[in-house]
């Protein structure tokens, strides 16, 4: 094989990088980004800009797709110590560091050259939303509230979708973008325990392994009760119609199924809640506030 053929990426080469940064776990936070900037579209001019909702696309999953990368190569000497994670693809080879780093800076370049397509504001704020993605894998390391960082992380979803559309600051989105971070911390709280024992013998700090499974479980209870109140102050502050408040009791069902079969004692059922059930509440609120954006007056 030729250097030149060497230095073109292989479609193996993609599909475990893809693999590496779990492209599909996009569905936990973009459709909040989705929902803010529709409710933007739909106060500024009550139409759908389909340009600018792709490049809030691009926005998004360049970012997370940069964080993951990044998160995963700092954190693979620990994965590897892992038994739980010692398949992921840096640590078996699958995708190199090399290859891992190229990709991570190919996504922040789409990220950042989306936001520059946007509006000058969201360019300026661009490099503040990298920081957090950054810290983040770090925060295992000094602190037993990584999932704090994760959730500050994941509101300025939100945010960035506001901002996209209008190019200034609102509160409302902020409300909706703590909202999503609390959710994904709590839910990442009963994610982390299923590597407690793991995280106490090499030292990995979080909720669990400092405070034990029960009070992160009964953490993540709280964080989504809070995220539940936040949801009702967002749609109330925007003046949400029946369809998105029938949302938030979809919703508030699924949390409360959720932590019906999540329980101290018993995390046998860990991945059905984290994987299938969040990613079911984002898609459910998005399609309930859609509809009622349309219902509201909303053109396409």
């Amino acid at each position: 094989m030729s250097s030149a053929s060497a230095a073109i990426p292989q479609p193996g080469r993609t599909k475990a990088f893809l693999r590496l940064v779990k492209i599909e776990h996009s569905v936990f936070a973009l459709p909040f980004a989705y929902i803010a900037a529709l409710t933007a579209m739909f106060e500024v001019d009550g139409t759908i800009h389909w340009g600018d909702l792709l490049l809030v696309t691009v926005a998004m999953v360049g970012l997370r797709t940069f964080a993951m990368a990044a998160n995963r190569i700092i954190d693979r000497e620990i994965d590897a110590r892992n038994p739980r994670t010692a398949q992921r693809e840096l640590v078996t080879g699958a995708v190199s560091v090399r290859h891992a780093w190229t990709g991570a800076l190919v996504a922040l370049v789409f990220f950042l050259g989306a936001a520059a397509l946007l509006n000058p504001l969201c360019l300026a704020l661009a490099p503040i939303a990298v920081i957090p993605m950054v810290v983040y894998p770090y925060g295992k390391r000094f602190t037993n509230f990584p999932q704090a960082i994760l959730g500050l992380a994941q509101a300025m979803g939100p945010v960035g979708g506001w901002l996209a559309i209008t190019g200034q600051w609102s509160w409302d989105a902020v409300v909706l973008g703590l909202a999503v971070g609390v959710w994904i911390g709590g839910f990442d709280l009963i994610y982390a325990c299923q590597d407690v024992d793991t995280d106490r013998e090499i030292g990995v700090r979080s909720v669990p392994a400092r405070f034990g499974v029960p009070a992160a479980v009964w953490g993540a209870r709280g964080c989504h009760a809070v995220t539940t109140g936040l949801f009702v102050w967002y749609a109330l502050a925007t003046g949400a119609g029946a369809f998105f408040w029938l949302g938030l009791l979809i919703v508030a069902g699924a949390f409360l199924y959720e932590h019906s079969i999540v329980r101290p004692h018993d995390l046998s059922r860990v991945d059905r809640a984290f994987f299938s059930v969040n990613g079911f509440i984002g898609i459910a609120l998005f399609v309930c506030a859609l509809l009622d954006l349309l219902v509201r007056g909303l053109t396409v």
